[in-house]
């Protein structure tokens, strides 16, 4: 190209005169840039995923939904028929007397294994001052909301163990207590239920409430009453283990306060 003195700008070849193209503005560019930059990333986000090797069926509801809740707790009674029905067994403990024929009087009551019989002075003071069983009671609702907390379930059906009034089942966080232990009341209920949940506290000791028991190192001196417990048929076939664990339980079921406790400081609250 050419330019005149009039300054304009003509071509070389033809002599004809040059159009001046304009440059685009930087600011213009500047868009058209930003423009492919929001289309790149609207693309990509409507692209498909990559599969690799999974069929992706609708998003996963929340997981509260997708799985039930973990039954935890007493189940098949609930607390307040549970207390009744152990009441109504208490009152078979207060002693009741007779008139008999002849004028004299009789007088019927309970002794558990172990005790000494009661004197007739005894007996009246019984008759006058009916047992309460409210500490029983209360270690007992106690133990069902502390049990429930870590994911037990406690169910009164037979123990799969034949002769056991109650047994621990950690692989399915089952307590089992057979439905009889009700009859004898609340203190009787209430040691079964705290030997249990000293075993609960043996495995949560191993780790987690599904773990085998371990020892946890209490005192494990028998009482008189429980020296021969050990040798009955339900625990004949039991290994060493087995004996060590059963022998720190009965050794302290009677501290009713102790499993709740126990449960409390080794075991998880369940998720």
């Amino acid at each position: 190209m050419v330019r005149r003195r009039d300054g304009s700008w003509i071509c070389a070849r033809c002599g004809g005169p040059l159009v001046p193209v304009e440059r685009p503005r930087r600011s213009a560019r500047l868009l058209q840039v930003l423009g492919g930059v929001a289309m790149v990333g609207l693309a990509a986000a409507l692209a498909p995923p990559l599969l690799t090797g999974l069929r992706l069926e609708e998003p996963p509801a929340p997981l509260a939904t997708v799985l039930p809740p973990t039954p935890a707790g007493l189940e098949g009674i609930d607390k307040d028929s549970l207390l009744r029905t152990l009441a109504v067994a208490d009152a078979a403990w207060t002693p009741r007397a007779e008139r008999l024929g002849n004028g004299r009087t009789r007088y019927h009551y309970k002794r558990r294994s172990g005790d000494p019989p009661l004197s007739l002075a005894e007996i009246r003071v019984l008759m006058a001052n009916p047992p309460t069983f409210a500490t029983e009671r209360n270690a007992i609702v106690d133990l069902l909301a502390t049990l429930g907390r870590v994911g037990v379930r406690i169910q009164l059906t037979e123990p799969r163990k034949r002769g056991a009034a109650g047994e621990w089942d950690p692989r399915a966080r089952t307590l089992r207590i057979k439905p009889s232990a009700l009859n004898n009341g609340s203190a009787e209920f209430a040691k079964v239920l705290n030997h249990e949940a000293i075993h609960v506290a043996q495995s949560c000791r191993n780790g987690h409430v599904r773990a085998i028991p371990r020892r946890l190192g209490l005192d494990d001196r028998l009482p008189p009453q429980l020296q021969s417990v050990l040798g009955e048929d339900v625990y004949r076939s039991a290994s060493p283990l087995e004996r060590e664990l059963e022998r720190e339980a009965y050794a302290n079921q009677h501290q009713l306060g102790l499993g709740a406790s126990l449960v409390r400081r080794y075991c998880r609250p369940a998720a």
